[in-house]
């Protein structure tokens, strides 16, 4: 039956089945092999029918049982030679789908890792998601079954038509007459079917994301009593995905029993025609029983092609989406500079290190093939810095700041100031417009962004944990750091205390995120992965926002060592986490309105003074 199974035609159907076969063509000798063993399979089955003319005509007729023995073996030889390039081709098919499918999984993989984050951006995480399953998988279906079964039903609707012509031309026309029949209704079918399953997709789409919702939701819907309304509306959507799906499988399950009903009524009309054309001698007994044979083959390879041709269709549909993740540009990168680690002599001179000595320096090519070495120190600073997310939208306009070594700089301001923006600019998670940054005199753009970010060590308000065990995800900021770094670490953060309470210490399980922990747990964690990292400049965006006061004081005493002689940059609603700040920059709309330590700030008796004083709250 060719069912519909909700894809979208590709927009460039050639240049997909290029990029695909340049994957297939890497194991050209497998795929050659799989098209010959197919070739032979189908033709044993179409070769196979036609001996049945000789073995009648030549053998049954006149007696010659010795000779219709020798012929029923060379059939049976010629069948089980079908029967093992059958299984050969399939073994081979699955051994050459699995190595492209993991090709291609892998290059998806390995791209997507080199993408801007302004890609995540502007696409759904399930989005993303369904390249590397359900559009992987339609890839995986396709040539494991119909890249060989649309060769092997190609082979022989073709071979059929042939054999039908070479025995009889004028029987023919009947079943032509019948074949066409069965095409018109088998693209009429297709079409009907097509648009109620696209329907069906796009109702059991709505109907499972509300019912996601109301899962998640649960606790809001009992609090304001909306179970009715809730009702309702699933009752309205699930209706909707009754009758869509009833028609489509009204239309797809009319396929089958009709083209049966087609192809038996093909069989007795050419049956009856051709036991006519026997009696006047028109054509013999023999031509007749292998004729009806075929005319039984014509309706299974038309109903197996126009199939496989929709799950290949949809196949190419997948690996176009695919194609068009692999297609977007990485990540720019066009730093030369490097981070190496260093030490410092006496007279102030920079050597590079082979080993860890707990000090960095940048690593300069300079033209005449040298290298100048340039102690990291964390002396961040933004000249004239605009930026926007979007076109014609500035979230920062004209920025000026500076961090010096060792110093602990704030922002504070309302919700959509500008302030997550400074600390992703500084990743360079996003590119700026106009203007400078510069980390210790060079200009960020100048060095290598993986270099960069090892200099870097950030904690987000949305902490993400990774399955394995608590050690692993403290280690994440430092993969060599011994179990001692990692104790360290968790003491720094405050970590440590709710660990060793745990059935299995550093060694428990986290699954889901860490969703076996408390929200404030997790952060906790999350600035000890920062800690363990041991980074010259730290960054904490509302890194203490998910704990409470108390908590948040043991993590403060904590963080002073950590921060000793680095450079920080803290985001924070909490303004009593801000006050030992050396300075603070109060942020609106993209602009710096003030600057200075806490003391000097409350004596200006500005923006930040009603903040404190709440007078005015943080929106």
């Amino acid at each position: 039956m060719a069912r519909y199974i909700g894809y979208k035609k590709p927009k460039n159907t050639k240049k997909t089945i290029l990029r695909l076969l340049h994957y297939m063509g890497a194991h050209r000798i497998l795929l050659l092999l799989v098209i010959f063993l197919t070739a032979v399979g189908s033709l044993a089955n179409i070769i196979g029918t036609y001996l049945l003319r000789p073995v009648i005509n030549n053998y049954i007729l006149p007696g010659d049982v010795p000779g219709l023995i020798r012929m029923v073996l060379l059939m049976a030889l010629m069948y089980l030679a079908g029967v093992l390039a059958t299984w050969g081709y399939n073994q081979l098919m699955v051994k050459m789908s699995q190595k492209v499918v993991s090709e291609i999984r892998h290059d998806l993989f390995v791209h997507t890792q080199t993408l801007p984050l302004s890609y995540f951006d502007a696409h759904t995480h399930g989005e993303l998601m369904s390249r590397f399953t359900g559009d992987v998988d339609t890839i995986t279906e396709a040539l494991n079954g119909s890249f060989t079964l649309l060769i092997q039903s190609s082979i022989i609707i073709v071979g059929t038509i042939i054999m039908l012509l070479v025995l009889n031309w004028r029987l023919s026309l009947i079943v032509f007459f019948f074949m066409a029949l069965m095409f018109l209704f088998i693209q009429f079918n297709s079409r009907r079917s097509r648009k109620y399953f696209r329907e069906q997709q796009r109702c059991l789409g709505s109907i499972e994301g509300f019912t996601e919702e109301m899962v998640t939701g649960q606790k809001v819907e009992k609090v304001f009593n909306h179970e009715k309304q809730n009702y309702e509306e699933f009752c309205r959507r699930n209706e909707a995905l009754r009758k869509a799906s009833t028609k489509a499988l009204t239309y797809s399950g009319m396929m089958i029993p009709t083209i049966v009903s087609l192809s038996y009524f093909n069989y007795a009309v050419s049956a009856c025609v051709g036991g006519l054309f026997a009696l006047a001698s028109l054509i013999d007994l023999g031509t007749l029983s292998a004729y009806l044979v075929y005319v039984r083959q014509t309706a299974m390879p038309m109903n197996q092609f126009t199939q496989q041709m929709n799950f290949l269709l949809a196949a190419l549909s997948g690996a176009e989406r695919i194609f068009e993740m692999m297609d977007v540009p990485p990540e720019i990168d066009e730093g030369t500079i490097t981070l190496c680690h260093a030490t410092e002599e006496a007279d102030g001179t920079v050597r590079e290190s082979e080993v860890p000595c707990g000090s960095f320096a940048w690593k300069r090519p300079e033209p005449d093939g040298s290298f100048t070495l340039i102690p990291l120190k964390g002396d961040v600073r933004f000249h004239d810095v605009s930026f926007g997310y979007v076109p014609g939208k500035k979230i920062l306009d004209g920025i000026n700041l500076y961090a010096k070594p060792g110093q602990k700089i704030a922002f504070v301001g309302s919700t959509g100031a500008g302030k997550t923006t400074i600390i992703n600019l500084i990743n360079r998670f996003y590119e700026i417009d106009s203007g400078t940054i510069t980390y210790d005199g060079l200009d960020i753009r100048d060095i290598k962004k993986d270099d960069l970010r090892r200099s870097l060590s950030l904690v987000i308000q949305d902490t993400h944990l990774f399955t394995g065990t608590i050690a692993d995800n403290i280690r994440y900021g430092k993969l060599d750091a011994t179990d001692e770094e990692v104790r360290k670490a968790a003491m720094i953060a405050g970590a440590d205390s709710f660990i060793r309470r745990l059935p299995h210490g550093y060694d428990t399980v986290l699954h889901s995120d860490g969703s076996n922990l408390s929200q404030g747990q997790r952060q906790l964690l999350a600035i000890a992965r920062a800690a363990v990292s041991d980074p010259p400049v730290l960054i904490l965006d509302e890194a203490t926002s998910s704990v409470d006061t108390g908590t948040e004081r043991l993590i403060e005493r904590g963080m002073d060592s950590l921060m000793e002689g680095r450079t920080v940059f803290v985001i924070a609603h909490r303004l009593s986490t801000v006050r030992n700040a050396k300075a603070i920059l109060v942020l609106e709309h993209g602009e710096i309105m003030e600057r200075g330590s806490h003391e000097e700030l409350l004596e200006q008796k500005g923006r930040y003074y009603k903040l404190y004083t709440g007078q005015f709250e943080l929106e």
